[in-house]
């Protein structure tokens, strides 16, 4: 058992068509999503969280409409999805209701993940959902994504999600037990990696297509989940789904190949809010408050003296002390006008000066990077 599956706390497990739906007759693998669920109980007993996500909405669907073979056009494609989303949630609700734990649907389209407030919006539900104890079921939404506005394989999206929710490992469940030096049966000399490092060109040129008609990925898409994954600080995984209890059988075997990101989660999106995204606009705090800072907490309107900016809720904001110095930089929780309303005040005044419930912080302290002792 690998030391990156054992150090893991949130793990993210991405399900193709193929593995859960039938080719031939369109019909769930229901003993194989049993066993699934099997996996993703014990995992949690172990008190790591667990995110699905999974494809075979359009599958599903495609099958009780008795669409025909073969490429569908977008308005089947999408009527597909909003027949086969139901059974598929159906499936992983009584799948894992057998079991004890609660299953939620999540479905997302790029935007949720591209748009900084929308990403917010996810990442709240979904952190919410895992702190109650339950496991997120994402897909993408199909219903209403266009060609345009679609990740267009859940590799991708899987990564994303990985690198929204700061996982520590994505899990791709594949037809094929881990990446090739060419596509398995293409060459005689075609092996398996165990581990990946860096993303070379070399290594992008080994990806073939290995992709069935109900999996619109293969491995072209499955390495550009890796850099997504890698960059964000998540381990990432592509291991066999061919087998019952495909996650107990990788804990165990370790047949896989495993993509090794450089840092942690958390130092890779500190570093992303620290060094990549433009400042809208500052926050002013005061002593007290940047003392709390410095000792792990999060901003609280209470400290803050002085809002400079415009700028929107999931913005960049710098952090200054009284002395005007920076001493941070952070994704603020709401808009500059909601900003000014609030600060000075404490945060169960929130409610009455805005007319809503909103977050307790105006950056939390995941979100916020400190650039200097205070």
């Amino acid at each position: 058992m690998r030391k990156e599956w054992i150090a893991a706390r949130r793990i993210v497990v991405k399900i193709g068509s193929s593995l859960l739906v039938d080719a031939i007759n369109g019909e769930l693998h229901a003993k194989w999503l049993n066993t699934l669920a099997d996996d993703v109980a014990t995992l949690r007993k172990e008190g790591k969280d667990i995110i699905v996500v999974s494809s075979g909405a359009i599958a599903l669907g495609r099958n009780a409409l008795k669409l025909p073979k073969g490429p569908l056009k977008l308005e089947d494609s999408q009527a597909a999805a909003a027949v086969g989303q139901i059974d598929l949630a159906h499936a992983y609700e009584a799948a894992f209701r057998e079991r004890g734990l609660v299953a939620a649907q999540v479905l997302l389209t790029l935007g949720d993940t591209e748009q900084r407030q929308r990403y917010l919006n996810a990442r709240n539900t979904m952190n919410t959902l895992l702190k109650l104890g339950a496991v997120p079921v994402v897909n993408e939404n199909d219903t209403v994504a266009t060609s345009e506005i679609r990740y267009g394989d859940n590799d991708r999206l899987a990564a994303r999600v990985a690198s929204m929710m700061s996982a520590d490992c994505l899990v791709l469940l594949s037809d094929v037990d881990g990446f090739y030096t060419a596509p398995p049966g293409s060459r005689a000399d075609a092996h398996r990696l165990d581990e990946v490092r860096e993303i070379t060109p070399e290594i992008e040129a080994m990806a073939g297509d290995v992709g069935s008609e109900l999996s619109r990925g293969g491995m072209v898409t499955k390495i550009e989940a890796a850099k997504i994954s890698v960059s964000g600080g998540t381990h990432m995984v592509i291991a066999s789904g061919r087998v019952l209890n495909p996650l107990r059988t990788l804990a165990k075997t370790g047949v896989a190949t495993w993509f090794l990101a450089h840092a942690d989660p958390i130092t890779a999106r500190k570093r992303w809010i620290a060094g990549t995204l433009e400042p809208k606009g500052a926050f002013t705090v005061d002593a007290g408050a940047a003392a709390a800072l410095a000792s792990g907490k999060s901003l609280l309107p209470a400290g803050v003296t002085r809002v400079e900016g415009k700028f929107e809720r999931g913005d960049a904001v710098v952090i200054r002390n009284g002395e005007g110095v920076e001493i941070g930089r952070g994704l603020t929780t709401y808009g500059h006008e909601e900003a000014a309303a609030i600060i000075g005040r404490k945060s169960g005044e929130i409610a009455e000066i805005l007319g809503y419930f909103g977050r307790a912080e105006l950056i939390h302290r995941d979100d916020m990077v400190l650039q200097r002792k205070i």
